[in-house]
């Protein structure tokens, strides 16, 4: 297939381009800079320096393609995670962004497209299981969310294929968050928002760019997308100090997060995510099947990553 890739140099995109590549399509992907068109050519895929908001030259740009892929995104850093002015871009992306690139996938004839969302829309479900077919909730940082997959869905319903594709809690090298809270386990701090028992779905970055191949010939329909095993906050705070080999001394913000309300709910909120539905309707599954294997593989290669120190 011909595949264009908006936010394709962002942190799932960056596994994304290369994995669509491998498995033998021609990539096209959005780029807003000569440095990373490089990074896009570097990778074997095609660079289109054009604006998300512009329908025209999305159009221009969509023409001949199979499919468009939305992975766009802006998350602020942790810390400003909880600050609603933060959210700002990301909104304008996943609102106004999404809609552009749907109206031009329209005009352009493309038969697919997938659009990047989040399992954290989800209504906090205690120790229940959640599925597609669980209720989503309505809070401020979600907004960008359900626009872009109503926008989503509006394609599928003017066109042929529109898949949604939620995501757990990224993680793995490339996911800022998750090396920050990385960081804070080798120096003897877990993080845990909310409740110990609260479980978290996660999916690391490489087996979500699988997911993202493997969508290329999925039914429309909206899919979760995390790993085998959800896990505790508890445990997953005990699975990344175990990965870095350093055991935890404190642990926070706890349920001391959960005062702040809809600013931290995505956080906090416990949400026991099923996959079945994507495993089923292509054959997809993890590398990574819980977070204690994903977490060890990460720590390996973020250490492989550091520069090694030498004596003078």
């Amino acid at each position: 297939m011909k595949v264009f890739v908006a936010g394709g140099t962002g942190a799932i995109g960056a596994y994304t381009v290369p994995a669509l590549i491998a498995a033998g399509h021609t990539v096209t992907a959005l780029t807003r800079s000569p440095q990373k068109s490089a990074v896009v050519r570097a990778q074997g895929a095609q660079p289109a320096e054009i604006s998300l908001f512009d329908r025209a030259q999305l159009r221009d740009a969509f023409r001949g393609h199979d499919a468009v892929v939305n992975l766009a995104s802006a998350l602020p850093s942790a810390e400003k995670f909880m600050f609603t002015s933060a959210w700002r871009e990301c909104q304008r992306i996943r609102t106004e962004g999404s809609a552009s690139v749907v109206d031009a996938a329209l005009d352009a004839g493309v038969p697919r497209l997938l659009q990047e969302s989040v399992v954290m829309i989800c209504r906090d479900n205690g120790a229940e299981w959640v599925d597609e077919n669980s209720p989503v909730d309505h809070f401020p940082v979600a907004v960008g969310n359900h626009v872009a997959e109503a926008n989503a869905r509006r394609f599928g319903r003017e066109h042929a294929a529109g898949v949604v594709l939620r995501f757990g809690i990224f993680y793995g090298p490339g996911a800022a968050h998750s090396e920050q809270i990385m960081r804070m386990a080798r120096h003897h701090i877990g993080f845990r928002a909310g409740r110990p028992g609260a479980y978290v779905s996660s999916i690391h970055l490489a087996d979500a760019a699988a997911a993202v191949v493997a969508a290329l010939d999925c039914p429309t329909g909206t899919y979760h997308i995390v790993d085998d095993e959800p896990v505790t906050r508890r445990d997953d705070a005990r699975a990344m100090a175990d990965a870095v080999g350093v055991r935890g001394w404190i642990t926070g913000p706890g349920r001391a997060a959960s005062l702040l309300g809809d600013r931290t709910t995505s956080m906090t909120r416990s949400l026991r995510v099923r996959n079945e539905r994507f495993r089923g309707a292509t054959g997809w599954a993890p590398r990574y099947p819980d977070v204690r294997e994903g977490y060890s593989q990460m720590a390996e290669a973020l250490r492989s990553q550091a520069p090694s120190s030498t004596s003078s």
